[in-house]
């Protein structure tokens, strides 16, 4: 039932964007991919992620996806960008519109292990990001150097820094 003061029902099927999260992880000089079994964009190397679940929020979920699919454990992850991923269909159709959250997370523990929806886990240095030679997801150099940048204030601001123990 409606009333005045309600929005109209929307149709059952509105296509929407689908909400996921990128966790992007630097360690070093280096930044961490996994190359994508899945589309959109299978076989390119992009960042670990994935939908985000009702009721979790974009940190967990960064942090949760970047577990599942590379083994790595990391915490404290810090929204900074957001990219719009449209996978099309052969005849240029739009079959789905995701809205990637970018967390930055500071690395904690593991090795890059492939696992979930994940064919490959590695490190790449940052600055060969920017070869051609590498299949890269769409923006995947421009939010890890975003990220790089943003690691750098924060460090020398203290507020990635290891959390001091209480009394």
């Amino acid at each position: 039932m409606t009333t005045p003061d309600s929005p109209p029902a929307l149709p059952a099927q509105v296509a929407r964007p689908i909400a996921a999260t990128i966790a992007v992880v630097l360690r070093s000089d280096s930044v961490l991919l996994v190359r994508r079994a899945n589309p959109p964009d299978a076989g390119r190397w992009g960042f670990p992620g994935g939908k985000i679940d009702f009721g979790e929020t974009i940190e967990a979920a960064a942090v949760r996806e970047l577990l599942e699919e590379t083994g790595i454990h990391a915490d404290r992850p810090r929204i900074y960008t957001a990219v719009d991923v449209f996978d099309h269909d052969a005849s240029g159709k739009l079959r789905k519109h995701y809205l990637l959250i970018a967390a930055l997370c500071r690395y904690v523990s593991g090795e890059p292990l492939a696992g979930d929806d994940a064919l490959d886990a590695r490190w790449f240095p940052l600055d060969s990001l920017d070869s051609t030679n590498l299949a890269l997801s769409l923006d995947v150099a421009r939010v890890a150097h975003e990220g790089a940048r943003l690691q750098r204030m924060v460090t020398s601001q203290g507020a990635i820094a290891p959390p001091k123990k209480l009394p």
